[in-house]
């Protein structure tokens, strides 16, 4: 049983005391962390959100001894005494408060607690038990400070856009289903039978509506639903910062972004990153790094060799086959991986072959000048030299070749790329945030992409999205070249924001339309009243969305955006601590005029 608070008030936290409180009668309250018995006395480490601070319990004050001695690991404890400093030798340098205790005069268990199945020291706690007790999960100092950055890095972003004039409003979470994109999730409707709502993708709509109502600068920390197959990087809902501006092309879209992006590492990691960007077309970043969202924290950039004499001359029928098909030979120099076991190589392998690749070629230049190839019976000495200067590679590093389509050889090689550069990154300590931070740019995508299977053209980023200006005339007779006004803020291999300038004009949203197959009946019934906005005077504009769950991601070094939402959902879209989603009344089906039909 626990015991009232009455008559006890809080008067610090338990990581806030320090030396200088020495003297001073406290009172703290928090969770169990730790208790020692020691030859009459009890040492109680208290924690809470702040940290920690231990106490101390003498066997001179017996009803307390009595008391400690009940006393177990979570049970919720206020404690009250004098801060006094510890004797040297009981000194902790691994604890921000080790230079001090509190000799407790009063002691009261305010919640009792059964033994959990795991406790915040505990290391290799799996992930189906961390998500069902996730309250406890919650509890672990490296999680906290990870949930504690999200609020500031909140309420930096709101400063930020306040003083920049952007105003912040709410949009509506139950609005009409949008027939481009990802599934949505759909609310049914009691009041309107056979009606469903939609839970929003993004607020795109919306806030572009705001600009036609005269708002001008517009913010929301939104949350967002896609029903969709999750990975590390996805949830069904998530949370992002919308933004969009009147009157603004991509300049003013940047430069606000690069401000905002400032002042967040600044105040919340203390940080200064820099002021601009580097910038990279989205043709340019393939070609070069065989990904649109490259990490710039490693080098081995992708090298085209199709117009190489060893290549394009070559008896090879991999390489004679991909370029007669009209594909390209790249390759990717993995500097100082020559040592590299084949085992680990074969590995490499895979992740080309999992991206759609026949496989990888190699050349492993080794420290003591021997070469070894799975390739060197097709190529002569001098051949071979080719191929090594056009790779820039010397003694100690390893070449990957790939032959295929430009768009596998490319994606194949990106791959390939990222799992080498990962592993030069130095490793995090435990509740250790990165320091280095790459940011880029990546511009000019192309604005539609073609689905062979369904014979039509679907939007690269999303339908609103303004083609380039010069580009236009194409949308109806080559629209494959066409390229959009989108682009994308890429750190450290995510992306971690997407964007574009939006089509303001009725006639090209039309032709937008148009260009992905839709028929003026369908453009319609599902956007209507946004094109019918549209004809009462929409200023230019453009905005952006970061995924703020994706940011904290990158800024902490977490490996699932799971670490950095307090509730997330795993892999399959479910709950583990609730159990969602589940089965309802049949009542509540009936009242809905909804039957469920399927597998029991």
């Amino acid at each position: 049983m626990g015991e009232s608070m009455k008559g006890l008030k809080r008067s610090h936290y338990c990581g806030a005391l320090t030396a200088a409180d020495i003297g001073s009668t406290v009172t703290v309250m928090g969770w169990v962390n730790k208790k020692r018995d020691m030859s009459g006395l009890y040492f109680i480490v208290l924690r809470d959100r702040s940290g920690l601070i231990q106490t101390v319990v003498s066997e001179k004050t017996s009803a307390l001894y009595a008391m400690a001695k009940e006393i177990r690991g979570e049970y919720v404890v206020a404690a009250k005494g004098e801060v006094i400093a510890r004797t040297p030798q009981n000194v902790n340098p691994e604890m921000p408060t080790g230079e001090i205790e509190i000799d407790v005069q009063e002691l009261r268990i305010l919640s009792e607690a059964d033994v959990p199945p795991f406790t915040p020291a505990d290391e290799g706690v799996a992930l189906d038990t961390r998500l069902k007790y996730r309250y406890l999960d919650l509890r672990r100092p490296d999680v906290h400070k990870i949930i504690a950055l999200r609020h500031h890095v909140a309420q930096s972003i709101r400063r930020y856009l306040t003083e920049e004039g952007f105003i912040e409003i709410e949009t509506p979470y139950l609005t009409n289903s949008s027939p481009e994109g990802a599934r949505d999730y759909l609310v049914p409707s009691r009041l309107h039978a056979g009606g469903f709502y939609a839970l929003p993708q993004s607020p795109q709509q919306f806030k572009q509506l705001l600009m036609v109502a005269g708002v001008d600068k517009y913010f929301q920390i939104a949350r967002c639903f896609r029903d969709e197959d999750l990975r590390a990087d996805r949830q069904p809902e998530f949370t992002q910062l919308d933004i969009e501006c009147s009157f603004a092309d991509e300049e003013d879209i940047y430069a606000m972004t690069e401000g905002l992006m400032g002042r967040v590492f600044r105040e919340t990691l203390n940080i200064t990153i820099p002021a601009k960007f580097d910038r990279l077309s989205w043709h340019d970043a393939m070609e070069r790094f065989g990904t649109d969202k490259p990490d710039l924290r490693f080098a081995m950039e992708l090298v085209n060799l199709s117009d190489l004499p060893a290549v394009k001359n070559s008896d090879f029928q991999v390489f004679a086959a991909a370029l007669e098909n009209g594909g390209s030979v790249r390759a990717i120099n993995a500097t100082g991986f020559a040592n590299l076991p084949r085992k680990q190589i074969d590995a490499l392998v895979e992740i080309a072959r999992a991206e759609n690749a026949k496989g990888l070629a190699w050349i492993n230049l080794m420290e003591d000048g021997t070469i070894k190839s799975t390739i060197s019976k097709f190529f002569d000495e001098a051949q071979t030299a080719e191929i090594i200067a056009a790779a820039n590679a010397k003694a100690g590093d390893l070449i990957l070749i790939c032959a295929d389509t430009h768009a596998i050889a490319r994606t194949a090689l990106g791959a390939v790329r990222l799992s080498l550069g990962k592993r030069t990154l130095p490793e995090l300590k435990a509740g250790e945030f990165p320091k280095d931070f790459k940011f880029l740019w990546v511009t000019n995508f192309p604005l539609l992409e073609y689905a062979p299977e369904e014979n039509r053209y679907y939007a690269a980023h999303h339908p609103f999205t303004s083609p380039m200006e010069e580009d236009e005339h194409l949308l109806e007779s080559d629209p494959a070249v066409v390229r959009a006004r989108q682009y994308d803020l890429v750190i450290n291999g995510f992306e971690a924001a997407g964007g574009s300038i939006r089509i303001h004009r009725r006639e090209l949203q039309e032709r937008m339309f148009k260009a992905l197959g839709f028929t003026p009946e369908r453009a319609k019934a599902g956007f209507g009243h946004f094109l019918e906005a549209l004809q009462y005077g929409t200023p230019p504009h453009g905005g952006i969305a970061p995924g703020l769950d994706r940011l904290i991601m990158i800024m902490t070094g977490a490996t699932s955006l799971r670490e950095v939402i307090a509730f997330p959902k795993v892999k399959d879209g479910s709950c583990p601590m609730t159990d969602a989603p589940t089965v309802v009344d049949a009542a509540q089906l009936a009242e809905l005029g909804i039957t469920v039909v399927g597998k029991e």
